[in-house]
């Protein structure tokens, strides 16, 4: 009753009154009465969303005030000293390297800024799991990058927070969680119920309480304080959470509670342990070891208990001595809210906001130690449901943005293994979720295999799934105590390389013989990224600890844990000596692990090698998989497994890819070459050649047969087998390298095959052993490396428009001496990266001059050998290897087929390195057929005479006669029967591995059986027979050396007897083939007096190689092979030299296209006449010919709409870019406003007509007409559009809106402007100069105005120009046309077409820097295409005739009778726009467009003097205005005393006074201005001040005036200074004597010429005024449009505009843009501010810039281009310390603005060039 009672009061009273009931001492009826009032309240049987429970919680909590107010008083008592803000995905926070001490720390942007990381090495990032800020926690990060909040130690000085503040909330909270968790119980569904289950349902009903359960931690330490009392204490949750007893829906909830437990499989262990065999459990079901356990006893039950115990026995021997009792996971008996919140949490799949609120306790340490106990009892549980999850992306983000949070820091993480068996959980789980997708083992014997592997194609692979654990597993054991703890735990270890031999093995390939793979499996991508995340990259943690001989003992158990697993391995595929054939498998991490524990123990512990290796037996073993690799490779590139499809070539690339390579090939070489250095050495070489199938080919035999190889691929297989044993013998990565010598040459490696940016050298280069920051103490760091081997190349700008980045560029020094071409080999991962490295090599010797050949690889010296490893050396000097060099040197010699310069090269290789590494005390001469020893210096010089060989029997070396019969000759035969054929060893090594060495000659002694068998019968097509043959050689490896030197310098005596004595062997580093057999022959000769002797005996007697058969069919067959490719190469450079000789001649006619007109008027003096027609080359059909009224000729032009000029500002100065609340950018002072502004006000006072005629429009939005010279039959084009249209290939532009690219120059076009027919005479007639008087001239161009255009006839040429006028009026949009009062009106109509021809004359000028001083035919003019827009523009305007009552020519020229000017003040008619109002540059367009074409010179000079008397009138009226009265005064009197001096109407002076006085008449014209202007004009106006207003006012014209007449006559501009440009214009159009004076003498009334009285006319002109006090005529001044001024540093811009709310939609966008003409700020791709199906961006670039945008992305650093409907990503104008861009910010490093790309941004901008500069441009569907 009572509780009904209080519901009814009003909350806040009954808050403070039961505030107040409880402080007392005896508070037990006030504690009562509110627990009853909060069984009300927070009823669960009301439903989630019923907020009143939620309001009567904030009001009892808050105790009476203001639950904000409440809120900002617990905060002042916020004593945390950690950040702790936690953010989910996508928020955008910092990471310092230099700060962090484990690798995952982050900072939020505030602590970041507020902290001092000046020259750290930190980045932005956007965080991808969520995370948490670590400011203040130096567990995680040093205490000298706290931000300055939480250096200081803020609990110190924080009051003690009173009692009674937070009572309420202690004995609210705990019913609200409780009710908070009782919907969590209800809400749940199984997954696998009938029921329809929706989480998310549940959760967003619960969404109002979990957010004010986040709102409670954001009030600090405090708040957190009261929370983690609650959610740890034992007692409460007993209380609360079963309910009482007679609560029946409280007991029905619990019942809930206990389902779910026992479905989750976390039932008390005693129930279930009994069903495990009796072991104890290890994880979630009973434990995934005892599952495991199970499983394996299933899985092995069927075997056979061959050779004592079985796998399944012996693994399940070690699992359960594992087990670690009863106490790895407790039955979940959850003893407080903490624990069941969590669980829940889990159960919901880890909901947002659950997280957050999870998270955001942590900053109080009780409850993160509290929490990491509790997640770490769950974590079996978290993992399973992670497994079954159908949205396992999202939920191990939310997993591992907790675990991150836990494990990142080391306390917590030590205490976890210690207390809680963490690793033995996170090891059991792991093998738990793996053995979910085993599969068993195809490797060497399918049918007996007992291995098990993953299986790649499952899910939980595919997707990832296991990462979450890996990660946290890898994260823990980056802290040295776990390590340790993990080390020294033999039964862990023994686990975890259980675990590590699942991926032993796994996507095993077969190759495809027949046909080829129908379904190519890419399950390789999930392979590679599981070995390299859950067992490399947890090994290299490992190795990370084990840098000391205090950590030895580690080593020495992991080592032998490792030989271990591979025995049993090794079993279990059954492998005995001989890998299955053409099966590969990549993924060998247990023989990785071997390899690199032993390369540590090596290095850094100075353990001995022989210590951990096992018998010769097992080390056999251990050699064959990676060496099987490594032959695979080169089968791979030699195509023998394209059957297999392209995923095959995939794999052997990411082999070798720089994230790979060092936990792949380098372990997997390391291996080989300890097991080189162990085993023997002739065993070795002869198991690799095998492997590599190259053994039958190495035969002195010309001929041969191979049984596995086709004869095309064994040249690349026996390249790839030496070149196998180069990098064998001489790669020292883990053989005697420091990591600062590693870290050189894998940057030397790959700065050679290409010039790189920083970053793409940060990721090329392996991780470990060089770190790339956090450097280690006494190494050399990233960057003081890269500055010692490279020169930084910085960001140029190519004129084609490609942008390229800084790069750095090997230095000359290292090109020198550190190529090392064998690196380069290892490291690439595509083949033509080696070519290309040579070539830049050979580019660099060529240019320093130190060769100019050819070179061959340059062979490097190379580290000295670590003791331990000293064996490998005795490959170098080993029977087998002199052999086959010995061979090979001679096939090269003899010129056999599949011998390469490669092989050659790989040999010489060989042989220098084995001169270079002399074995110090080899002596043992056994005496076999080949060798007497097995020293390479001795065996060089030893001559072998006779070798026996199988040839087949139709080889030329087969002889057809009996031995010879002498005794002697015979006797020595016989005895040459000894020199054996060398492979049959190799082919016996297999079982003979002990008898290898001394091999008994018997079977070499027998002799030759006769011939008989070539009388044998063979089949057709069989191959051929083998026989045995003996061939007689005589030569050593010297003189075959020798006779090479010869051959490769085809000279017959290259070398003289004494050569070696003026030997220059400086020169030996760089060269060809020559220069390394000189350098080897050098290098022996001073080792060895006997070898010097011999080369010098001989060079003595050396000659040319006699073949065994000359001219046998195959000899005669190469000699043609040689002699057609020469003939080829002939033809070849023919074809070549044409073919650049016709590009020539298309470059200079593509780039030099005259324009029409400029051929026109081919410099003509005035009185030549042109007598032909011009002629046009049409594109297409190739024929020239002139323009034809019924073919006409058209220019491929684009027409685009263009508001460049309409952003024109009065300041040179762009207007900077805002980046705080306080700056703004205000438009209205851009050109385009301003005419609007002036527009709209004389519509006000003026009559519409006249109006449209006195101004231009297209300021915004005109139509701007470009060509690229060329030109077309119009018929041709429209075919040519037609072939495109029906063209399916997918092209960049819409050929449905008449887009097309010229079909020569490929530039983009969207129209075609007819040519005017040209005939010669009138051109003539044109430039004739006449001295008619001006009266006469005058009264001409008004006959000529009168007189109507003469329509020509109907005819195609009239059809396209009307088209085209069509098109250019949908060039722009209706509203950029449209500003009369009635829209489409002839008046209308009028003023766009004029308008067109001054916008491009506008723009021209622009484009010429503003001015016209260049002079000069301009690129633009060359380019131009004005002469014909003005023809068409003309021809159309003739369709309106002017009124001649209101012809502006009569009343620039006539004193007009007073009666008429009365006539329209009885009209109700506006008046028309005054002379003085008009604008004149618009008039002189529209008199030259009106007037019949061609207009003759003198016409148009004497329309522009009359407009210039105009335009110089309103000039002195402006400047009257800006004068005081004072100043009006005086100038008046002083010019009135030069009224009536001679030249009166050239006197600026006499017409200023003039125009003072009649403009003073009407008082409202200079009343308004004169507040202002005093103002203004603080300085006094001299006549030299002037003068300099009236020429600048009347510049604009003239440059206008000049243009138009360059364009229609084709005059030339001249050059000239800026001070001059005033008078070299007037010149120009004639107002001047043509010699050019300076400016300053010039007066600029000098050049006026008046038609009648000019003092007359002014009256008349300024009594048209009077009256207009708000008109002004405008002064045309305008400076270049510029782009906004942007902030050096982008962050600037980032960090303001990433969070800035859109103006339109009020939210933070996803993608902000912003617009750089204009400053605007829209949302990118933003549904929100979406209007008529068009996004914002395309929306605003059809208002700022006529559909031209050019928009910075915020998030992207980068800049995107919209052009009408396409867009292009144009790059940024941001680059980072190393010249790179940085789109997206995935590096997130400082950047900073780069003027010259923004330069380029502007300049393309305002030359409208975007579309020819750009390539890739797509169309954007109205969606940006």
């Amino acid at each position: 009753m009572m509780a009904a009672s209080l519901l009814r009061r009003d909350k806040k009273a009954t808050a403070a009154h039961f505030k107040a009931d409880l402080n007392r001492t005896d508070n037990s009826s006030g504690v009562r009465q509110l627990q009853e009032l909060l069984d009300e309240v927070l009823n669960p049987e009301k439903p989630a969303t019923d907020t009143e429970a939620l309001d009567w919680c904030k009001c009892l909590i808050a105790g009476g005030e203001g639950f904000e107010e409440f809120c900002k008083t617990v905060r002042s008592y916020d004593n945390a000293t950690l950040c702790g803000l936690v953010w989910t995905a996508n928020f955008v926070a910092y990471r310092c390297r230099t700060c962090g001490i484990s690798p995952c720390m982050s900072l939020c942007a505030e602590c970041f800024n507020n902290g001092d990381h000046t020259g750290h090495d930190f980045n932005m990032f956007r965080s991808q799991a969520g995370g948490a800020c670590d400011c203040g926690d130096s567990n995680v990060m040093r205490e000298s990058g706290f931000c300055r909040r939480h250096r200081l130690r803020t609990g110190e000085n924080i009051p003690l927070i009173p009692r009674d503040l937070l009572l309420m909330s202690e004995l609210v909270l705990p019913r609200f969680i409780l009710s908070t968790i009782q919907y969590l119980r209800d809400g749940y569904v199984e997954p696998d119920t009938s029921t329809e289950r929706d989480l998310h349902k549940v959760l967003q009903q619960l969404d109002p309480q979990i957010s004010f359960l986040e709102e409670l931690t954001k009030m600090g330490g405090a708040m957190r304080t009261v929370l983690t009392k609650i959610l740890t204490n034992l007692q409460t949750f007993k209380e609360l959470s079963m309910g009482q007893e007679e609560n029946a829906y409280a007991k029905n909830n619990y019942d809930k509670y206990l389902s779910a437990l026992k479905n989750s499989g976390l039932v008390s262990v005693e129930e279930k342990a009994q069903g495990a065999t009796g072991e104890a459990a290890v994880g979630a079901e009973g434990g995934a070891g005892a599952m495991f356990c199970l499983m394996l006893i299933y899985l092995y039950s069927q075997e056979d208990q061959d050779g004592g115990q079985s796998v399944g026995q012996r693994k399940r021997v070690k699992l359960s001595s594992s087990t670690k009792g009863p106490r790895i996971i407790e039955s979940l008996k959850h003893k407080c809210f903490l624990e069941e919140l969590l669980f829940w949490t889990i159960k919901y799949e880890f909901p947002q906001k659950m997280v957050t609120f999870l998270l955001n306790m942590l900053p109080d340490q009780d409850y993160k130690i509290n929490f990491t106990k509790t997640f770490v009892q769950h974590y079996a549980f978290i993992m399973k449901t992670l497994m079954k999850s159908h949205e396992s992306d999202t939920m191990s983000n939310r997993i591992v943005h907790i675990s991150v949070q836990l494990f990142s820091n080391k306390e917590l993480a030590r205490h976890m293994a210690e207390e809680c068996h963490l690793l033995d959980i996170m090891v059991s789980v792991l093998l738990y979720m793996m053995e979910s997708c085993l599969i068993k083992s195809e490797l060497q014997d399918e049918e007996n295999n007992r291995h098990v592997v993953v299986n790649c194609s499952e899910a939980l692979l595919k997707n990832n799934t296991y990462w979450p654990l890996v990660s946290d597993f890898i994260n823990i054991l980056s802290h040295q105590s776990v390590a340790k703890k993990f080390l020294e735990d033999h039964s862990l270890l023994m686990l975890w390389m259980s675990f590590v031999s699942f991926f032993q093995g796994m996507n095993l390939n077969k190759r495809e013989l027949n046909e080829h793979v129908e379904f190519e499996s890419q399950t390789y991508y999930a392979a590679f990224a599981a070995e390299l995340e859950a067992c490399a990259q947890p090994m290299w943690g490992l190795l990370a600890h084990c840098k000391f001989k205090e950590t030895q003992e580690y080593t020495k158990t992991l080592v032998r844990y490792c030989l271990e697993t591979l025995q049993i391995w090794f079993d279990a595929i059954t492998f005995i000596d001989e890998p299955a054939p053409n099966q590969v498998t990549f993924h060998l991490p247990l023989h990785r692990y071997y390899a690199l524990f032993l390369s540590k123990a090596i290095k850094c512990q100075g353990l001995d090698l022989d210590s951990l290796l096992p018998d010769p037996e097992m080390l056999m073993k251990i050699m064959v998989h990676p060496l099987q690799i490594q032959a695979c490779l080169s089968e791979i590139h030699s195509n023998m497994w394209v059957r297999n499809g392209l995923q095959i070539k995939g794999q052997a690339m990411t082999y070798v890819q720089s994230h790979f390579c060092n936990s792949m090939i380098d372990p997997d070489i390391f291996l080989l070459q300890v097991c080189a250095s162990r085993l023997d050495p002739d065993y070795f070489i002869s198991s690799v050649f095998e492997r590599f199938k190259v053994v039958d080919m190495l035969t002195m035999a010309s001929q041969h047969q191979n049984a596995v190889l086709d004869s095309e691929q064994e040249r690349p297989m026996l390249e790839g087998a030496l070149t196998f044993l180069v990098i064998l013998t001489s790669l020292r990565i883990h053989l005697g390298m420091t990591d600062d010598e590693i870290l050189r040459s894998e940057m030397v490696s790959q700065l050679c095959m290409n010039d790189r940016t920083h970053s793409a050298l940060l990721d090329l280069i392996p991780e470990y052993p060089n770190p790339k920051s956090g450097i280690g103490p006494g190494s050399c760091s990233f960057e003081e490396m890269l500055s010692a081997v490279a020169d930084f190349k910085a960001p140029v700008f190519e004129p084609g428009g490609s942008m390229q980045q800084g790069m750095y560029t090997p230095k000359a020094e290292v090109w020198e001496k550190e190529f090392d071409p064998i690196m380069v080999i290892l490291r690439t991962v595509y083949r033509r990266d080696v070519q290309s490295a040579m070539d830049r090599y050979s580019a660099f010797l060529k240019q320093s001059g130190i060769h100019t050949g050819n070179p061959w690889p340059p062979y490097k010296e190379r580290t000295p050998l670590h003791p331990c490893y000293k064996g490998l050396i005795r490959l170098l000097h080993c029977k087998t290897l002199h052999i086959v060099i010995f061979t090979l040197l001679y096939k090269i010699w003899m010129d056999h087929q599949n011998m390469s310069e490669h092989v050659l090269c790989m040999v010489l290789y060989l042989i220098e390195l084995g001169l270079d590494n002399q074995e110090p005390c080899i002596e043992e001469h056994c005496h076999d057929s080949w060798f007497p020893g097995i020293d390479l210096l001795s065996n060089l010089h030893h001559v072998i005479n006779f070798v026996r060989v199988r040839v087949p029997e139709t080889a030329p070396e087969v002889k057809r006669e009996a031995p010879p019969s002498t005794s002697t000759e015979a006797s020595s035969y016989g005895q040459n029967l000894r020199e054996a054929q060398m492979f049959s060893l190799v082919a016996e090594r297999r079982r003979k591995f002990q008898e290898i060495i001394n091999r008994s000659n018997t079977e070499a002694a027998q002799v030759i059986r006769p011939k008989g068998s070539s009388t044998r019968w063979v089949p057709p097509g069989s191959p051929p027979q083998m026989v045995t043959e003996i061939l007689e050689i005589r030569e050593s490896m010297l003189s075959l050396l020798i006779k090479l030197h010869q051959k490769l310098t085809s000279k017959q005596n290259s070398l003289s007897a004494s050569w070696l004595e003026d030997m220059d062997t400086s020169r030996h580093g760089h060269g060809d083939g020559i220069t390394a057999i000189e350098r080897i022959l050098t290098k022996a000769a001073t080792r060895s007096c006997q070898i010097k002797r011999s080369i010098q005996d001989i060079c003595g007697k050396v000659c040319p190689p006699v073949p065994p058969k000359k001219n046998s069919p195959t000899d005669k067959k190469a000699m043609d092979k040689e002699e057609r490719r020469q003939r080829a190469r002939e033809r070849q450079q023919k074809l070549l030299a044409e073919f650049a000789s016709r590009q020539k001649s298309f470059m200079e006619t593509a780039m030099d296209v005259e324009s029409p007109e400029a051929e026109a008027a081919m410099d003509l003096g005035a009185a030549e006449v042109m007598e032909s027609e011009v002629l046009y080359e049409c594109v297409i059909c190739g024929q020239s010919g002139p323009s034809t009224d019924d073919r006409p000729i058209g220019l491929v032009v684009l027409l685009q709409a263009s508001s460049v000029l309409g952003h024109r500002c009065k300041n040179k100065e762009a207007k900077n870019l805002p980046t705080t609340d306080d700056e703004h950018i205000y438009p209205t002072d851009t050109c385009g406003v301003a005419h609007d502004i002036r527009l709209t006000l004389m519509q006000r006072f003026f009559k519409d007509s006249s109006c449209l005629q006195s101004v231009s429009i297209g300021w915004d939005g005109g139509v701007y007409v470009q060509t690229c010279g060329h030109t077309l039959h119009i018929d041709c084009h429209k075919s040519y559009m037609e072939s495109l249209r029906n063209d399916q290939v997918l092209q960049g532009f819409s050929v449905d809106k008449g887009e097309f690219t010229c079909p020569l120059c490929r530039q983009f076009a969207n129209s075609v402007l007819p040519c005017r027919p040209g005939r010669g005479t009138e051109v003539g007639g044109w430039h004739t100069a006449t001295n008619k008087k001006t009266s006469l001239l005058v009264k001409e161009v008004e006959d000529l105005q009168d007189q109507l255009g003469l329509f020509t006839t109907e005819s195609n040429l009239s059809k396209e120009m009307e088209l085209v006028i069509k098109d250019i009026k949908n060039t722009t949009q209706k509203k950029y046309m449209d500003y009369g009062k009635n829209p489409g009106s002839p008046d209308n109509d009028f003023l766009f077409m004029y308008s067109v021809a001054r916008t491009n004359l506008e723009l021209e000028l622009v484009h010429r820097g503003g001015n016209l001083c260049s002079g000069g035919a301009s690129a633009a003019a060359k380019r131009s295409c004005l002469n014909q827009l003005f023809h068409v523009l003309a021809m159309h305007m003739r369709l309106y005739s002017i009124d001649s009552a209101y012809n502006p020519w009569t009343k620039l020229t006539q004193i007009i009778q007073k009666m008429n000017t009365h006539i329209y003040y009885f009209d109700d008619e506006r008046p028309e726009v005054p002379m003085l109002f008009r604008d004149v540059p618009s008039l002189l367009i529209i008199f030259v467009l009106t007037m019949p074409q061609p207009l003759r010179k003198e016409h148009f000079t004497c329309v522009v003097r009359m407009l210039y008397n105009l335009q110089f009138v309103q000039a002195l009226s402006t400047l009257s205005t800006k004068f005081s009265p004072e100043e009006r005064q005086a100038w008046s009197t002083s010019g009135a005393l030069k009224k009536n001096a001679a030249n009166a109407d050239q006197s600026s002076e006499a017409l200023l006074c003039h125009v003072i006085s009649e403009l003073s008449k009407d008082r409202s014209v200079f009343m308004e201005s004169t507040e202002e202007s005093s103002m203004l004009s603080s300085s006094v106006w001299s006549p030299q001040s002037i003068e300099f207003n009236l020429q600048q006012f009347c510049l604009p014209f003239l440059r206008l005036s000049c243009l138009l007449q360059h364009h229609l006559y084709g005059d030339n501009l001249t050059g000239c200074s800026e001070e001059e440009e005033f008078s070299c214009l007037a010149a120009c159009v004639g107002l001047l004597p043509s010699a050019p004076q300076p400016s300053n003498t010039v007066h600029s009334a000098s050049c006026l010429e008046w038609a009648v009285g000019a003092c007359d006319l002014v009256s008349q002109w300024c009594a048209e005024v009077t009256g207009l006090s708000q008109l002004q005529t405008e002064e045309s001044l305008w400076a270049a449009p510029r782009l906004l001024q942007l902030p050096d540093n982008y962050n600037i811009i980032f960090q303001y505009y990433h969070r800035k709310a859109c103006t339109a939609c009020k939210k933070v966008p996803k993608d902000p843009a912003l617009c750089l003409v204009c400053g605007a700020f829209v949302c990118l791709k933003g549904l929100c501010c979406k209007q008529q199906g068009i996004c914002e961006c395309v929306l605003h670039s059809q208002h700022c810039g006529a559909a031209t945008g050019i928009f910075l992305l915020i998030n992207a650093s980068v800049i995107i281009i919209i052009r009408g409907h396409r867009f292009c990503l144009w790059g940024s104008v941001y680059l980072d310390a190393h010249g790179e861009e940085d789109r997206d910010l995935r590096r997130g490093k400082p950047l900073f603005l780069c003027e010259e790309r923004y330069r380029v941004l502007e300049l393309q901008w305002v030359s409208h060039t975007f579309d020819h500069i750009n390539k890739r441009w797509g169309p954007h569907y109205n969606g940006l």
